[in-house]
C-alpha cells in the first residue's frame, strides 16, 4: 500500500477540515479520532467516507486490495503486531476497519509522522476517519414534538459543548440546539468530548437566541433558564412538561436581562456556601438528568405488595 505524504492532497484537506469550521460547514463533512469513535460512527450507520491509518498499523498482507481512482490502494487490511498494542486492541481496529472498507469507505495508510502533525491532539490515536455531518433542522426538531430539548446559548469551550451533547443524549433529550455564537461542535475536540453522541442524538446549528426561543415558544415548551443563583431550585421545578433547558456562556452565563422576555422561568442548582458555580456541561448533566428521573416517576406503575391488594400500603416499581 502506498503510504500518503503529508503534502498529499488528501491529507491537506483533512488538514482543513480539522481545524476550519467553515470547511467543515462547506463539505458537510468532519473528522473522528480513535477506535471509540470509529465504532460509534458504525453504530450510529453515518456515513464513514474514508478512513486513514497511521503508518505502520497497516499492511496489504492477506487483503484484497484494488488501485483507487487516484492510484493508491483500498483494502481490506490485516495488521502486523504493533508495538505496543495489544493483541485486543489491533483485532478490534483491524475488523473496524474492514466493516467500514465493507460499507464502502476508503482506506488509506499515512507516512510516519503525518498523523500526529495533522490530528487535533497530543498523543494521537492511530486511526482517523471522514464522517458525513447528519443534517438537522429547527423545521425537523419541531416536527418530531419534542418533550425535551437542551439550547446552547454563546458557549465557546468545544470541550463543555461535547459534555453537554454527551449528556443531552444519555439523559434521552430529543436534541441539542446550538444557537449563534456557540463553538462547532463538529469540532474535533468537541467529538471526542461528546464520545459520539454527536452521531446519535439531533444537534442543530441554529441562528440567533431570541428567534429561536421565539419558535420554541410557539411549539409550546417550557423554556427554562439557567442561572448560578437566584432562580427557582431545579430539583422543585416541573421538568414533566414539554422543556426546553437553556444553558448560557461558560464565564457570563445567560443574558437575562435581554433573554428575560423569551423565557418562561429561570432555575438554578443550590451549592454548598462559598462555591461560586458549576461548570455549564455539569449543569447539563445535573438538569437533564433530573428531567428523565422526574418523567420515570411520573410513568411509574403502582406495584401492590402482597397482602394489601385492597389498597394498603403500595411501592412505584423501580423506587
Amino acid at each position: 500500500m502506498t503510504s500518503l505524504a503529508y503534502r498529499h492532497q488528501r491529507v491537506q484537506r483533512l488538514r482543513r477540515l480539522v481545524g476550519r469550521r467553515s470547511a467543515r460547514a462547506d463539505e458537510g463533512r468532519f473528522v473522528i479520532e480513535g477506535a471509540n469513535l470509529l465504532d460509534e460512527a458504525l453504530k450510529a450507520h453515518a456515513p464513514i467516507e474514508a478512513v486513514y491509518l497511521d503508518a505502520g498499523w497497516s499492511s496489504a498482507r492477506g487483503a484484497a486490495a484494488e488501485p483507487g481512482p487516484d492510484g493508491y490502494r483500498t483494502a481490506r487490511l490485516a495488521w502486523p503486531e504493533p508495538e505496543p498494542a495489544s493483541p485486543l486492541r489491533q483485532a478490534r481496529l483491524s475488523g473496524l476497519v474492514a466493516q467500514c472498507y465493507e460499507q464502502g469507505a476508503r482506506v488509506f495508510e499515512l507516512e510516519a509522522g503525518v498523523l500526529a502533525r495533522v490530528a487535533g491532539t497530543v498523543t494521537p490515536q492511530p486511526v482517523i476517519a471522514v464522517v458525513g455531518m447528519p443534517v438537522c433542522t429547527m423545521a425537523d426538531v419541531g416536527a418530531a414534538h419534542p418533550r425535551l430539548l437542551v439550547v446552547c446559548i454563546d458557549v465557546r469551550d468545544p470541550g463543555n459543548a461535547g459534555t453537554v451533547v454527551r449528556s443531552a443524549w444519555a439523559a434521552g433529550a430529543d436534541a441539542v440546539v446550538c444557537c449563534e455564537g456557540t463553538v462547532d461542535v463538529w469540532n474535533p475536540k468537541a467529538v471526542r468530548s461528546s464520545a459520539g453522541a454527536v452521531l446519535h442524538v439531533p444537534v442543530v446549528s441554529a441562528g440567533p437566541a431570541t428567534e429561536v426561543l421565539t419558535e420554541m415558544g410557539e411549539w409550546g415548551l417550557a423554556r427554562l433558564g439557567t442561572a448560578a443563583t437566584g432562580g427557582a431550585d431545579y430539583a422543585n421545578t416541573d421538568l414533566t412538561r414539554p422543556t426546553a433547558l437553556v444553558l448560557g456562556n461558560e464565564a457570563a452565563g445567560l443574558a437575562l436581562a435581554e433573554l428575560s422576555s423569551y423565557l418562561d422561568g429561570v432555575v438554578s442548582v443550590p451549592m454548598a456556601a462559598g462555591a461560586e458555580s458549576l461548570n455549564v456541561g455539569m449543569v447539563a448533566a445535573v438538569l437533564c438528568f433530573e428531567a428523565a428521573r422526574q418523567r420515570r416517576q411520573a410513568t411509574a406503575v403502582p406495584v401492590v405488595m402482597p397482602g394489601h391488594e385492597d389498597g394498603g400500603t403500595g411501592k412505584l416499581a423501580g423506587i
